[in-house]
């Protein structure tokens, strides 16, 4: 097995390669490792995240517009030996539902060849590897809540299978370079997430009845509204994500708000923090669409020490205040 970087040695001396820091999630992630002393390389083809998200950290950080699905050749990283890069976080994916319905093949590619060249990069570079998986890969689950060893439910040949499956590969190939290569591999399962820089756009559910409450717009949910999820503000999954790579934890942990709240909940919660009285119209549910969604988070508790420390009605106060600011 590779040696790995000592998570006590000193900050300023470790670089953490980002995957995708562009975007929502990422883009928080790393102002965290900026924040505590990282150098930090972000590679990003901003397809959907944008620079715009990382703007206010300047030269604090090295950009790289490229698609890692192509490759991600080391020479591209700046002037860097194996024995600094500490990390190689791979974010790097469409998240929301739109996004991976408009970009089937190439959510495929990412969670496929992207993957294998990030893991590649963690390889020569004797660096530690997080992949950013998802809560998606259980499917319209039939297990509730879901731990880690759930091997879920997934239509593989339905619309949302480019996902689902992207994301189900890169966890195997994850694994397979652990077993093959000794690379020291970690997973999060994240499960729905929201807050600053998940654009108004995005499409999914949190930004879509924020928005729309905000602008006094009918509030579209699919279906009757009874199907379930987790919803997790982003410093609480951030948090989550540190903790993981600064961890020994070489097996899946899940991140995500135990509370279940049905899309009729979060609509109340959204009308409770925006005034809006706002009328709510069903559309049809997607096909696949999960009934429930929640984690079980025994094992990020007990391997990590964490769990989620903001709630449904103050993450929705911040992000409304971030949506208002962008249309200020």
């Amino acid at each position: 097995m590779a040696e790995q970087p000592d998570a006590q040695q000193p900050l300023t001396e470790r670089v953490v390669i980002v995957t995708g820091g562009a975007g929502f999630v990422g883009s928080h992630l790393v102002d965290r490792l900026v924040e505590r002393g990282d150098r930090v390389v972000v590679v990003d083809n901003v397809v959907t995240g944008t620079w715009d998200n990382l703007a206010h950290l300047g030269d604090r950080i090295e950009r790289v517009e490229a698609d890692v699905s192509q490759g991600l050749a080391l020479d591209t990283l700046g002037d860097r030996t194996p024995d600094t890069v500490y990390g190689v976080c791979h974010l790097a994916s469409p998240a929301s539902p739109p996004a991976y319905l408009a970009l089937p093949v190439e959510t495929l590619m990412v969670g496929s060849e992207g993957t294998r060249h990030a893991l590649e990069v963690a390889r020569q570079r004797g660096a530690r590897f997080l992949l950013a998986s998802t809560s998606e890969i259980y499917g319209d689950p039939e297990v509730h809540p879901q731990p880690e060893t759930y091997l879920g439910n997934v239509n593989a040949i339905g619309p949302r299978g480019c996902y689902d499956e992207a994301k189900r590969f890169a966890e195997a190939m994850t694994m397979a370079y652990a077993r093959t290569h000794g690379v020291s591999v970690r997973i999060a399962r994240l499960f729905n997430t929201y807050g600053p820089r998940l654009r108004a756009e995005d499409g999914r559910v949190v930004s879509n009845l924020l928005t729309q409450a905000m602008e006094n717009r009918p509030m579209s949910i699919y279906g009757d509204g009874t199907q379930t999820r987790s919803f997790g503000y982003v410093d609480d999954t951030v948090d989550g994500l540190l903790r993981l790579l600064d961890s020994d934890v070489q097996m899946p942990v899940n991140l995500g708000t135990p509370t279940e709240f049905s899309i009729l909940e979060l609509v109340e919660a959204v009308r409770q923090v925006t005034g809006t009285t706002a009328e709510v119209v069903h559309l049809e549910l997607p096909t696949d669409d999960p009934t429930q969604r929640q984690p079980d988070i025994g094992r990020a508790k007990e391997l990590l020490g964490w769990k989620p420390e903001v709630t449904l009605i103050d993450g929705l106060h911040r992000y409304a205040d971030w949506l208002s600011a962008q249309t200020a």
